[in-house]
């Protein structure tokens, strides 16, 4: 089926912000930019600890260095001198415990698909920790729930209780919990017992140790079931010797604290991070402790690799609306509008990244990924140094093509034209409306040259810092700027199941002496 539409002269699109861009307008009739707005914690079940008299391998991946592994003493002596010389308190090593758990579970598990969260809280502190997880948890973005059967009096707990309340985070009783759990979460967090505890466990968490334990009785139906987090210890398992009727939960992540515990030696699950990041230099030096760095500012680091995946068995079954013929616009660049609003509506990180397609005089292609900076029916706009490998390969062939890709709605958009650099006053604007460190390390940069390590370009910054530091006018290099890319088709695809996807394609054509586009469906 195809659709003709010549093509008239609208009037210019206007671009309203995203959130994260503050909207620039050129002193242009047409073109609009997008620039960046820029007691003692000695306990009865989850102590949080580290200490280690030997150093035990890591039998979760024998390529990974030396870990330092637990035993049930070790971990409640340490845990007397956080709480006793050092002068930690319960409710900040609580605090820090959950903080990890919750940016755990972020770390591998999208709110987008995981969003339903169930943590199981037992009566002391192990229990407190998945409290304060769930608390984080909300603030990140998931809707999680709580079951908290054995309740304490103590003002600690009750705080918790109260600021889970003030979020309006629902409390559900273990009667009011299906029996299959599966059928209303996503995730599921293990606070009951940590490494202190001993004994069996006794009602109500027997019979919600059994229901976790059932969950593995799902794995081979299509039904998806949720996964399990257990927090420091899996509750149930011997602290030392892990699982050894071989029994109980296997949950899908473990986040130890402080340091893993034996058991963790046991762990088979997908997902093992550590957490707790609050161990002094000297404790670790006093107990020789080995544990990974953290990354960054993180409050969570995996231990050992990865898990290995199959990735030709890595696929999404697409669930989309229609794309349909007589519900697009005739006008593809008001289509892309329409579509470009919809994905910063959804509030995707950086809606305008795309990736730019160029080939040089060879043939031979290159890819990389840039920011749209503008577009209006005249074309789509981005900046650069013009004598980087892309302006490079444009000046020696200016045929492009532009990917945006937006994978929370299952869309994508291709854009192909040719390419021209803008008027050079557009450009000289746009880069005094940057700010003055990106206008400064637009001169550092000689894009895509070789540099002899990254000090020349901090030292060359820090000179030109000195240099403009008294608001001077920064200089536009003569070899940065835009390009205008002049589209001649558009392909707008939409995500469908059973791999049947939408593909409306605009391709210019001259109908009668005039431009016009004409829309056709490609098969998927």
């Amino acid at each position: 089926m195809t659709f003709t539409f010549l093509l008239q002269s609208p009037p210019p699109l206007p671009i309203s912000p995203p959130p994260q861009f503050s909207l620039y307008s050129l002193p242009l009739p047409t073109q609009r930019f997008l620039t960046p707005s820029q007691g003692s914690r000695l306990r009865s079940d989850s102590v949080r600890t580290l200490c280690t008299k030997s150093i035990i391998p890591n039998m979760e991946d024998s390529g990974s260095p030396p870990l330092s592994y637990l035993t049930q003493r070790e971990a409640a002596e340490i845990d007397e001198t956080l709480m006793g010389p050092l002068g930690f308190s319960v409710d900040q090593l609580m605090e820090l415990a959950g903080l990890s758990v919750a940016t755990s579970i972020a770390e591998v598990y999208n709110p987008g698909e995981y969003s339903r969260v169930l943590a199981i809280c037992g009566p002391g502190n192990n229990g407190g920790d998945g409290l304060v997880a769930a608390r984080h948890l909300h603030h990140l973005g998931y809707k999680p729930f709580i079951c908290y059967p054995k309740r304490t009096a103590k003002p600690l707990y009750t705080g918790l209780v109260t600021q889970l309340e003030s979020l309006s985070v629902p409390f559900v009783s273990v009667d009011d919990l299906p029996e299959n759990l599966s059928k209303d979460f996503d995730v599921i967090v293990d606070a009951m017992f940590g490494f202190s505890f001993h004994g069996a466990p006794r009602p109500p968490f027997d019979d919600l140790i059994r229901r976790l334990v059932s969950l593995q009785n799902y794995e081979q139906t299509l039904q998806k079931h949720p996964v399990i987090v257990s927090v420091d210890i899996p509750s149930g398992w011997h602290v030392e010797e892990g699982d050894h009727e071989d029994g109980g939960i296997k949950p899908d992540m473990l986040v130890s604290l402080t340091a893993p515990k034996l058991c963790a030696k046991r762990f088979r699950g997908p997902h093992h991070f550590l957490g707790g990041r609050f161990v002094p230099p000297s404790v670790a030096e006093k107990y020789k402790l080995e544990l990974p760095s953290y990354p960054g500012t993180s409050m969570c680091v995996r231990i050992g690799k990865p898990p290995r995946v199959d990735i030709s068995a890595m696929r999404v079954n697409y669930v989309s609306p229609e794309l349909l013929e007589e519900q697009v616009e005739t006008d593809p660049t008001v289509q892309f509008r329409k579509w470009f609003d919809e994905a910063v509506a959804a509030g995707l990180r950086e809606t305008n990244a795309m990736a730019l397609c160029t080939a040089n005089k060879d043939k031979k292609p290159s890819s990389r990924m840039v920011l749209l900076k503008g577009f209006d029916e005249n074309g789509f706009v981005w900046f650069t140094n013009y004598e980087s490998k892309k302006g490079s390969d444009l000046s020696e062939n200016p045929s492009a093509a532009l990917l945006f890709y937006w994978e929370s709605l299952n869309r994508q958009v291709r854009i192909e034209g040719q390419v021209e650099r803008i008027p050079e006053s557009e450009s000289e604007n746009y880069f005094h409306s940057r700010p003055r460190g990106s206008q400064i390390g637009a001169i550092v940069s000689k894009q895509s040259s070789v540099v002899p390590g990254r000090h020349v370009l901090y030292d060359e910054y820090e000179e030109l810092t000195k240099k403009y530091s008294g608001g001077s006018v920064i200089p536009k290099p003569k070899n940065w700027g835009g390009f205008r890319l002049k589209p001649n088709l558009f392909e707008f695809w939409q995500g469908q199941p059973s791999r049947l996807h939408d593909r409306l394609q605009y391709s210019l054509q001259d109908v009668n002496g005039k431009p016009a586009w004409k829309i056709h469906r490609l098969a998927p």
